[in-house]
């Protein structure tokens, strides 16, 4: 049944479905429906900033003070991401993810990840930082990209239907059409976020053949798991329908701040988005 629904949804997405692109990304060539639209681009991440701080308020995982004086939830990642977002009717955003990619060749150190709370324990912060070298020698080993993914939400009106779903295997699809990618994600117990992602297709990280536990974080006050996911293998039951996703990126709206001529002198990895080391805070 939920198959169902969720090719249902999918053979829809691009009435539903938008992707915006960080500055300074190489936009593959499959995506056919690319605009250079630097106005709507900016209002839809700030619709994505106030869908995202109305949520988190809801939730209590933020105070008003950690908004803006306008209720935008914002943070170093919207300017440095692809944006994969579900529009309604109305062209209002009612669910949003962003995916952050990096080279391989990055170091720790300048990944979002250690800024979480386990990397401050003594008990698993080498552990932690172990995990995820790994993960990155797997991915220049396979020749893949990394990414981190993360700024989940979901609007009220919408978490009974197949939207966040749809988004999280459009994760895998992009990652797919970028050239293969590995991942990490913070998701969230509330709401069964991370019950959700395992079935997708996530796991959890391990090193020594011990996983990185669940986790309080004192900023969200919530409990908290690190989820890999590779974007070659999500859960045999899901992958026809992220390939199906992948193929409908080449209708799907692809909106882009900037005309190629202008994105050039960012500099590119392939068909991969790469950034500088900024330090980067946690969503």
């Amino acid at each position: 049944m939920l198959n169902k629904l969720l090719h249902r949804s999918i053979a829809a997405v691009e009435s539903r479905l938008v992707l915006l692109t960080p500055p300074g990304v190489s936009i593959p060539s499959s995506f056919q429906n690319v605009e250079v639209d630097p106005d709507r681009h900016a209002e839809l991440v700030g619709e994505m900033q106030r869908l995202r701080g109305r949520t988190y308020l809801q939730d209590g995982a933020v105070e008003p003070h950690q908004l803006t004086p306008d209720g935008l939830h914002q943070t170093p990642e919207d300017e440095k991401s692809w944006h994969l977002l579900m529009l309604d009717k109305l062209g209002q955003v009612t669910a949003c993810v962003w995916y952050m990619g990096h080279d391989p060749t990055v170091s720790v150190d300048h990944l979002r990840v250690r800024n979480c709370p386990l990397a401050h324990e003594p008990q698993w912060r080498d552990r932690l930082r172990g995990a995820v070298e790994l993960e990155l020698a797997l991915a220049r080993r396979e020749g893949l990209g990394y990414a981190e993914v993360g700024g989940w939400a979901v609007a009220e009106s919408s978490r009974c239907t197949s939207e966040g779903l749809v988004l999280a295997l459009a994760g895998y699809s992009l990652g797919r059409v970028l050239g293969g990618t590995l991942g990490i994600t913070t998701a969230t117990v509330r709401h069964c976020s991370s019950t959700i992602l395992r079935r997708l297709g996530g796991s959890e990280l391990t090193i020594s053949g011990r996983s990185i536990p669940p986790y309080h974080d004192p900023r969200y006050k919530c409990v908290m798991e690190l989820l890999r996911f590779d974007s070659r293998h999500p859960s045999p039951k899901y992958s026809g329908l992220v390939e199906l996703l992948k193929r409908k990126f080449s209708v799907v709206p692809i909106i882009t701040p900037m005309e190629a001529s202008d994105q050039s002198r960012y500099g590119f990895w392939g068909d991969r988005t790469g950034f500088d080391n900024a330090v980067l805070a946690r969503t």
